[in-house]
């Protein structure tokens, strides 16, 4: 088990790893999966309404036996229909999870928010009812906390974004804006360099470092999880997903791993800078 924490600006400790039920697992039955996920060590579950699977993701859950206090659940806001309030879909959600509450509840597109300020608003009525323990937000950029922050009452806990080093030169600004103001990154598409783009820059670097700290741990290190440490360094959560209880494994097992150096991480750094790779939320790059 995974079981370093990141604090919140909130003073709530999230849990570093996270198995994530998009990408693959998007509208599909994702119950077998969450319960292997965390009998394998997993504590964090993130879903979101625009996944289409809350139910199944709820499913599994339940099969896996653990005590609720021992998981900490995500979950994200879709675009409401007309007349749709924030409260009531949330509401919605923890109904098809068999919760009470969500751990963080997440604005997943700010493009699907024609009033964010509202829609934060309402945001933060949800946490005080007690609904959701932290609310943050899911593919935002600076110049939309910009619009949140002119008015919040509670700066968001999270922003999760896209992540990898593909991706470093891009995000810098948001990093940054995240960091200044006390907001947490979580990262999803981490593990893109091998899974999209294996031939770039990024491989050789990381095929490296897995067999310096091969050699130095005396245990078999994989390039994904050079990825997942690159993420530890920088302290951004890791979110990823997997149907197989070997790579499931293998994830957690990054757990037990030593860091890797600073020079690596600016060398992964250097290498990921060379190229641009987006794949979700494409609008982010035309600057919407």
């Amino acid at each position: 088990m995974s079981s370093l924490r990141i604090a919140l600006n909130d003073g709530i400790q999230l849990p570093w790893l996270a198995f994530g039920s998009g990408t693959a697992l998007w509208q599909q039955d994702a119950a077998a999966q969450v319960e292997h996920a965390i009998r394998a060590g997993f504590v964090h579950i993130d879903t979101a309404q625009m996944y289409q699977n809350e139910d199944s993701v709820g499913r599994g859950i339940a099969r896996s036996g653990a005590l609720r206090g021992d998981l900490y659940v995500t979950t994200k806001l879709d675009r409401l229909l007309e007349g749709a309030n924030v409260h009531d879909s949330l509401v919605d959600s923890l109904r098809k999870l068999g919760l009470d509450y969500v751990d963080l509840f997440l604005v997943h597109m700010p493009v699907d928010h024609p009033s964010l300020k509202d829609t934060w608003a309402e945001m933060e009525q949800v946490k005080e009812e007690g609904l959701a323990k932290s609310i943050g937000v899911s593919n935002f950029q600076p110049r939309h906390l910009d619009v949140i922050l002119e008015s919040a009452k509670v700066v968001p806990a999270v922003n999760q974004i896209e992540y990898n080093p593909y991706l470093v030169k891009a995000s810098q600004p948001v990093l940054d804006y995240c960091k200044e103001h006390g907001i947490a990154v979580a990262a999803f598409g981490g593990l893109s360099p091998l899974s999209r783009f294996s031939d770039g820059p990024v491989n050789p670097i990381l095929k490296k470092v897995a067999a310096r700290l091969r050699k130095d741990a005396g245990k078999l290190v994989s390039e994904a999880q050079i990825l997942q440490l690159w993420l530890r360094k920088k302290n951004i959560v890791c979110i990823t997903t997997s149907s197989k209880k070997e790579r499931l494994a293998e994830y957690v097992a990054v757990g037990l791993l030593p860091d890797i150096t600073d020079a690596e991480e600016r060398e992964i750094d250097e290498a990921g800078s060379q190229v641009h790779h987006r794949v979700w939320a494409t609008w982010i790059d035309e600057g919407l």
